[in-house]
This record gives C-alpha cells, sequence and structure tokens, in this order.
C-alpha cells in the first residue's frame, strides 16, 4: 500500500488528482473514490455492522427486513424503489448498521471528513484513495458483464438487481461452480434520496460476505489503495481554504443540524482547541473522544 504524508495545501491537491488524466477522452475523470478520517490512527474499514460485535453476521438479514416493515410507509412515499438494494441504501443512510461504507466521488468533501472534527485537530488527518474501476477488474463474470454492458463503470441498485436480487444470492457469486470463493468488492451509487446524498457526491463499497473486511480484502490487492496522511499543523489551512470554497456542513448535510455543526466550527476560537504537536509522523489520539470518520 502507498502511503504518502503531504507538506502543503498544493501537495495535497496534487496527490488527491494524481492520475486523473484520460488521454484517451482528453478529460480529467479519476478512477478513485475517496473517504476521510478525521485521525490517522483510526485507520481500519470496520463497517457499521462489524461494530455490533458478537454474531454482527447473524444480524445483517433481521435488521434489513425488520426495518423495511416498520420504515416502509414513510419510505416508499419518500423514496421510490423496492429492491434490496435500494432498501439497503436508505438504512445506511439514516443509520442503521449495513455491511456499507461510504465514499465519495470528490477529494474535497473526504477532505472535509478529515478535517471537520474541532475535537481532533492535534491529530492527524487521513484520505483513503481506492482505485474502483480497477477493484472490478476482480468481480465475478456475471457482475463484470453487467458494467459491460451497461458501460459503467460502477453499479446502480437496478444493475446490481439484476445480478441478484438478494444479500444471500449476492454473496453466492463469490463461489464459482466448482466450489472456490473468491470474495469481492463491489462499489454503486446510492439513489438520490435527499440532498444530503447528492451534495456528498457519495457511492458505498459492498463486500461479498458481512464477515469479509475490506482491509482483509486490500492486503491481497494493495496496488488498489493509497494512504494519504494530512499533518495536524497543516488542518487549520486545508480547513480554511474548504471554508472558502463552501465544503462545509451547511452544504453537506443541508437543514438545521448541519447549519448549527458549521457555525460551531465557525465561531470556536482557536485557543480552545488542542495544538498540534511537533511530532507529525503519526496519527495521535486525544482524550476528547472517537475519532471522526466519512459516513
Amino acid at each position: 500500500m502507498e502511503e504518502i504524508t503531504v507538506a502543503s495545501w498544493n501537495d495535497l491537491i496534487d496527490c488527491l488528482y494524481e492520475g486523473s488524466w484520460q488521454p484517451e477522452i482528453e478529460r480529467h475523470r479519476s478512477n478513485f473514490a475517496f473517504r476521510g478520517v478525521s485521525n490517522a490512527a483510526w485507520s481500519t474499514f470496520r463497517t457499521s455492522l462489524m461494530r455490533l460485535g458478537g454474531t454482527f453476521e447473524q444480524m445483517e438479514g433481521h435488521l434489513l427486513r425488520n426495518f423495511r416493515k416498520y420504515a416502509h410507509l414513510e419510505a416508499t412515499s419518500a423514496y421510490p424503489g423496492d429492491s434490496t438494494w435500494h432498501w439497503l441504501a436508505m438504512a445506511q443512510h439514516h443509520g442503521l448498521p449495513t455491511r456499507l461504507l461510504d465514499w465519495s466521488y470528490s477529494p474535497l468533501v473526504a477532505m472535509h471528513f478529515a478535517t471537520a472534527s474541532i475535537e481532533q485537530f492535534d491529530a492527524d488527518g487521513l484520505i483513503w484513495c481506492i482505485n474502483y474501476v480497477n477493484a472490478h477488474t476482480f468481480l465475478p463474470k456475471a457482475l463484470r458483464h453487467i458494467l459491460e454492458d451497461e458501460g459503467a463503470n460502477v453499479f446502480t441498485a437496478e444493475m446490481l438487481m439484476r445480478g441478484a436480487e438478494t444479500l444471500p444470492r449476492f454473496d453466492a457469486l463469490a463461489t464459482s461452480p466448482e466450489g472456490e470463493t473468491r470474495h469481492f468488492a463491489t462499489f454503486f451509487e446510492p439513489p438520490s434520496l435527499d440532498a444530503r446524498i447528492v451534495n456528498q457526491y457519495a457511492l458505498f463499497s459492498l463486500m461479498s460476505s458481512p464477515r469479509v473486511s475490506l482491509d482483509a480484502w486490500l492486503r491481497e490487492h494493495p496496488e488498489l489503495i493509497r494512504k494519504i496522511i494530512i499533518p495536524a499543523a497543516l488542518k487549520w489551512e486545508v480547513r480554511d481554504k474548504l471554508d472558502q470554497a463552501n465544503v462545509t456542513e451547511r452544504v453537506l448535510f443541508p437543514g438545521l443540524d448541519g447549519l448549527s455543526s458549521w457555525l460551531r466550527r465557525q465561531y470556536t476560537p482557536r485557543s480552545g482547541i488542542p495544538e498540534a504537536s511537533d511530532d507529525h509522523t503519526g496519527g495521535h489520539t486525544t482524550a476528547q473522544g472517537v475519532p471522526q470518520e466519512q459516513g
């Protein structure tokens, strides 16, 4: 895995947009998705489902079934679509523990999540960059053919429905007719459920088993992932420039909650925020709580 510690704003921008030029179309179109974490010490891809602990994999079906049952009236009136994949995206969006992880097409959105927590300003931030286009070369043939037929790089809920109607059938695609199991990672765009998903330019990663972490899969494919460290001392500059570019809670979380979070951060005096240490070689944990990560 490539790990880079940036030294400046310009260095950060160059790293995040590296490799985006596509000569065949003469346009900048990055094949990477981005995920921001406010504390580099917290650098694993544990899903919210995994964080339940215990036999969490056995809870997945119960959680989704009951979410559909109790949310049906409100959800279907607000968000049309009744496939497993619509419901899974909706559940993740509203905080239900799922096997999904949040990513963004936008490196600026990832930069926001790496620098939004003022309680973590004495800690190095982290941005993960994953090549989702190359990740899809490891898909089973049935799913690769759907992408090829559509001329697409990522799935939609409708496209996933063509490959598997349920999570168990999706998981079964990892096992060949000969009985060999090869797990895979899939990226799909959620439906535009509301302005938050649209403004965050969101997409989800999805493993072929609730028990398999993206970390474990990436250890077999380290060429797909890059780790960019934002030193704690650089966070102030990054944060101020993002605010000037209007990449803030007010935009990414439309509504009064996002507005309040933005104003709280904007008007917190710098003297009340922990200062960075002089050693920026790694992540630093504060005593003020759990590091914030995207999603």
